[in-house]
């Protein structure tokens, strides 16, 4: 791959992590990371001061591991709360009056908060929450749309010492309620209802249906959104937003926490069974984001950032205490990043977005709409996460997007990372799909079967030594969490994908290390044979699965969405397998190409790979409550 992007000399004057490198005496940032991974001791207390974080008491050490890597507990003895880092100390200082959080609706509203008001509106709410009984430790589910009142509800939450427990928006009752069993949920705050491609989602009527399978369920705090007359609400249970906050006077201080306190529990889709819940801490979690946010994505308080996201991803918590530990300004849009097809653009040129986040997926369902033709020249750095890249969407949002002059800060980690393992930074140059290499303070590698470093072959991707915000383990199930990232490699954090590492030190993903495929013999990462197919003109998005053979063990299928316009024919789909066939090798040759009018996809634009196939086989695909189009699966299972 060629290097796409090299930075300025305007760009290196301004970068976080250039200061950073100056203040300790680099001038070579791969030496930089290469200290920060073998002295976390030093670099990890470093980035808190060179970021301004503060902590109420100083921590006595700054990780422990006596209970061994997989439970390494960080800036021990530390006492800290991310509400005041993200909100009130910005409060009381001249950002105050600064714009903090900024709304634009699906109809057309815009409204906005000052850090001043934020944190006035935080801390009535948190005074509102304790008036409820929520005490530090209980869990507070949100179920709200992208708005200023996610920031409020999510900040009080960590204002009080609670733990919050963000919900997909577009989650059906089933999913929610499954959700609020698990966590044992005290207290839900949701919204009479939100506005999502012209439509209403009824809210508040989801919660009502989740709320009978959650005995430990006592209030329902409901924000008027749409101002409805109708909305049901149980007496002794039920309370609107406005009412709950009354006359709250705004004065409660934030609770000083133990850095190990909880603060998140995000749950995550599993393959099978019930979903994940990751648990996150207040220390490190704060620590980590801040770092990424700042280093990596080169966030200032000069910036305003936005990332197409809900806080059902754990990109939406990453924008709200990244965003908000450097003091820039965060804008939330309401309902779909694609409807209309120029929301996103528009969103850039109306809000003056300088950081925008998207995934790859989302990037490639914009692509068939045309370049856009909004004033996206506020624009300096992209950041994507989610999925590996294909080269020609890539390129694409390099060229039409950033205008050939803003960086792709292609990240790569994940919910139970709380940050990211794998990125690159402005301040270096970048090469066309790479992850850029390890993050700082990321003690990351790529192993063969037997653990050993691999460089110019592709293995599987893991973290040598435990950092910050790594998850404290899965709500309940502490085996389960071992089991999905020890115990391949003990004491050695082994993520589930595949990575390669080329002559230049670039590092590149290859999908999902269960998703790989065996033909003939030859193992391939699905995103390869996407890759090659995506670069035929006709072609959106793909999906390549494999399926069983009796003859070669298994072969590749892949199902593709075309152009509108396109007719889906044989010969089209004999093209495109022999596209593939031609970048990769007869051996890799799709068995089949199978065009779909839609992929299954999350509702952070992921594809979901393992539903595609499960639907092409007739099998159980598992848990599917983070799909945003089920009935995708049935034109997928149709089209066999």
């Amino acid at each position: 791959m060629e290097v796409i992007w090299e930075p300025t000399p305007e760009v290196l004057e301004r970068a976080n992590v250039v200061r950073l490198m100056r203040r300790h005496g680099y001038s070579d940032y791969r030496e930089l990371v290469a200290r920060s991974v073998v002295d976390p001791e030093w670099f990890w207390p470093a980035a808190v001061e060179d970021l301004g974080l503060e902590f109420f008491e100083p921590w006595r050490q700054v990780v422990d591991t006596s209970r061994g890597p997989e439970w390494a507990t960080w800036f021990v003895g530390g006492r800290l709360n991310i509400a005041w880092n993200c909100v009130h100390r910005w409060a009381a200082g001249p950002r105050a009056l600064a714009e903090a959080v900024v709304w634009q609706s699906e109809d057309g509203e815009r409204r906005s908060l000052s850090f001043a008001q934020l944190s006035h509106e935080v801390v009535r709410l948190a005074e509102a929450l304790a008036a409820l009984g929520v005490e530090p430790g209980d869990r507070v589910a949100t179920y709200l749309p992208m708005a200023p009142e996610v920031a409020i509800a999510s900040h009080a939450c960590a204002h009080l010492g609670a733990v919050q427990v963000p919900v997909f928006s577009g989650f059906a009752a089933p999913s929610v309620a499954g959700r609020l069993q698990d966590s044992g949920a005290k207290v839900v705050i949701t919204a009479d209802g939100s506005l999502r491609r012209g439509r209403e989602l009824p809210m508040k009527q989801i919660v009502d249906a989740a709320a009978r399978e959650a005995p430990a369920l006592q209030h329902v705090l409901v924000w008027r959104r749409l101002g409805r007359a109708d909305v049901p609400m149980t007496a002794g249970r039920d309370v609107f937003w406005d009412e709950a906050l009354g006359d709250a006077p705004g004065t409660l201080e934030p609770l000083a926490v133990d850095s190990e306190h909880p603060y998140l529990l995000a749950y995550t889709s599993g393959t099978t069974g019930r979903p994940k819940g990751v648990l996150h801490v207040q220390g490190g979690f704060l620590v980590s984001i801040a770092r990424e946010a700042a280093y990596q994505a080169d966030v200032s308080p000069q910036d305003v950032l936005h990332f197409s996201t809900d806080m059902g991803w754990i990109m939406g918590p990453w924008t709200l205490v990244g965003g908000g530990a450097l003091g820039c300004t965060i804008v939330f849009a309401e309902g779909a990043p694609d409807w209309p097809p120029d929301r996103l653009w528009s969103l850039v040129e109306t809000e003056r977005v300088s950081v925008l986040g998207l995934s790859p997926t989302l990037a490639r369902a914009l692509i068939p709409h045309g370049e856009p033709t909004s004033d996206l020249s506020s624009l300096r750095v992209l950041v994507t996460t989610g999925e590996p890249w294909n080269p020609e969407p890539y390129r694409w949002l390099h060229r039409h997007v950033g205008q050939g002059r803003c960086p792709i800060i292609n990240c790569s980690g994940g919910t139970e990372v709380g940050a990211c393992f794998l990125s690159p930074t402005p301040a270096v140059p970048i090469k066309t799909c790479s992850v850029g290499g390890p993050a700082l303070g990321m003690a990351m590698d790529v192993v063969d079967a037997d653990g050993e470093s691999l460089r110019g072959e592709v293995g599987e991707l893991v973290c040598r030594r435990p950092f910050p915000g790594m998850t404290r383990g899965f709500w309940g199930d502490s085996e389960r969490y071992l089991d999905a990232y020890w115990r391949r490699f003990p004491g050695i954090w082994t993520h589930g994908d595949w990575a390669s590492i080329d002559d230049d030190g670039y590092w590149f993903l290859h999908g999902r290390s269960d998703d790989t495929l065996n033909l003939a013999g030859k193992r391939i990462g699905p995103a390869e044979i996407e890759s090659a197919v995506v670069g035929h003109p006709a072609v959106t998005e793909a999906a390549a699965v494999g399926i069983p053979h009796e003859v070669k063990g298994e072969v590749a299928w892949v199902f593709c969405t075309l152009l509108p316009g396109i007719e889906a024919t044989e010969e089209l789909a004999a093209e495109v397998g022999g596209a593939a066939a031609g970048e990769l090798g007869k051996a890799f040759r799709p068995d089949r190409v199978i065009f779909v009018p839609a992929l299954p996809k999350t509702r952070s634009a992921k594809i979901v790979r393992r539903a595609v196939r499960a639907s092409a086989l007739g099998e159980d695909p598992g848990d599917l409550s983070s799909l945003e189009n089920p009935e995708s699966l049935d034109d997928i299972a149709r089209a066999i």
